[in-house]
């Protein structure tokens, strides 16, 4: 079992060792998307340095698509990555493959494109180019999940729990529109903007700006908890947390919580119901839970 949670700071990175989790996922909006927040390399080391000396493992994104900008100062990023020894780096971008291979560095790579994941095969191509695990799709279901893991000799990572986004552009879609109607207003993360479906009122999609550009989230979290004990049981076992847009203990209770229903797995004393009811307290009353396309035949996704 390897539970992944995101850290957005070196005091949660402490916070969410002592709850238990065994890898935490890192990084910076240069090179990774969609984290908590932009952590530097002196935080990174410090989590890093933390988390090895309790035992556990730290993931760094640099997934994003990489445009010229971010390729000359790429090289830097990893070499200091791999002087201090991250146990791994998420990565989508074929470019950030080649560049690994020719630094010849001390750095395993995650295969981690996003909506492209959706395949053993897909997979398999990238373990051959050196990848020691993948990041699947959201969008799979569990049929296709599980037909995935039965070929694969690599871990392949599921989301368990958070948000899921919905749509990315480069372009500063908010700020284009604050342009147009002639206002001034925050669009990063904290200040909290959503959409609504045009006919649903209650509907809240969040959306914020960084310099990867424009991210819009479903109106629900993720949560796969109902179901853990098929996941597990379907040899799925690389479970990732996202607290992008939970921050603080909000975020540590609920990871902890699934540490808890990973260790009453492996004992076989897991109560779904159980572990159920206890997520609803935690969950934030402005987020819905819901299961995105898990439960889903595979010929109902478009």
């Amino acid at each position: 079992m390897n539970i992944i949670a995101t850290a957005e700071s070196v005091m949660q990175a402490e916070s969410l060792l002592g709850a238990g989790v065994d890898t935490l996922y890192v990084g910076g909006s240069r090179f990774g998307l969609r984290m908590p927040q932009s952590l530097s390399l002196a935080d990174i080391r410090e989590i890093t340095n933390k988390a090895h000396g309790a035992g556990k493992k730290v993931l760094v994104a640099v997934n994003a698509l990489m445009h010229n900008e971010h390729l000359k100062d790429l090289p830097d990023y990893l070499r200091e990555l791999a002087n201090m020894k991250v146990d791994a780096v998420t990565v989508g971008d074929p470019g950030v493959v080649f560049m690994l291979h020719e630094m010849e560095l001390d750095l395993p790579f995650i295969y981690d494109a996003q909506t492209f994941v959706t395949s053993a095969e897909q997979v398999d191509f990238w373990v051959k180019q050196g990848a020691v695990g993948a990041v699947m799709a959201r969008e799979l279901t569990l049929i296709e999940l599980e037909a995935i893991t039965a070929k694969m000799d690599v871990p392949i990572e599921v989301q368990v729990y958070g948000p899921t986004c919905i749509h990315q552009s480069k372009r500063k879609l908010v700020t284009n529109y604050h342009n147009i109607v002639e206002i001034k207003d925050d669009t990063s993360k904290e200040r909290g903007l959503y959409l609504r479906e045009p006919n649903d009122a209650d509907s809240q999609l969040p959306i914020y700006e960084d310099e990867n550009g424009t991210h819009i989230f479903s109106t629900e979290d993720l949560s796969l908890m109902p179901y853990l004990e098929r996941v597990y049981h379907a040899g799925l076992r690389t479970w990732k947390l996202d607290g992008v847009l939970l921050p603080g203990e909000d975020f540590v209770a609920i990871v902890a919580l699934f540490v808890k229903a990973k260790e009453a797995l492996e004992a076989g004393e897991f109560v779904a119901e159980t572990f159920v009811n206890k997520l609803a307290k935690l969950q934030p009353a402005t987020r819905v839970l819901g299961t995105g396309f898990f439960l889903k035949q595979p010929d109902e996704v478009k």
